[in-house]
């Protein structure tokens, strides 16, 4: 069974690729959004809200009911460096949803109370939040 990937270097790079002014290369991108969700799911294990970050991926999360077919209830769709930034703690899920940079439905579909995933230290760079 292969580990997790370790969400740090691709984050670190899409987040200093932001903090240049710089748009983060896709693959980076990509790896960060994949790493970052795969910590999600850890940290709120369940199947009731589906967490949708196209085109890089997609992950079931959540206590509750378990969603199996069709559309489910609960889904909170983000475009990939809002994902980044909100999993980072550089942007705050109430700021994003208000600024409709997330697109969430059904009464399980707020994940501020798992977000930041990652949170910066005092300093430069960022570690992983601790429980």
């Amino acid at each position: 069974m292969s580990s997790a990937p370790d969400p740090l270097p691709p984050t670190l790079a899409v987040l200093a690729a932001v903090a240049e002014g710089k748009s983060p290369g896709s693959a980076t991108l990509r790896e960060a959004v994949r790493a970052l969700l795969a910590v999600l799911a850890a940290a709120a294990p369940g199947r009731a809200v589906e967490v949708r970050v196209p085109p890089y991926g997609a992950v079931q999360c959540g206590a509750g009911p378990r969603h199996t077919r069709g559309t489910p209830p609960n889904v909170v769709e983000v475009d990939p460096l809002t994902w980044v930034l909100l999993a980072t703690g550089h942007l705050s899920w109430s700021d994003a949803t208000a600024a409709g940079r997330v697109r969430a439905s059904g009464v399980r579909a707020d994940l501020s109370v798992f977000l930041p995933l990652l949170t910066p230290p005092t300093g430069s760079g960022i570690r992983p939040r601790q429980a």
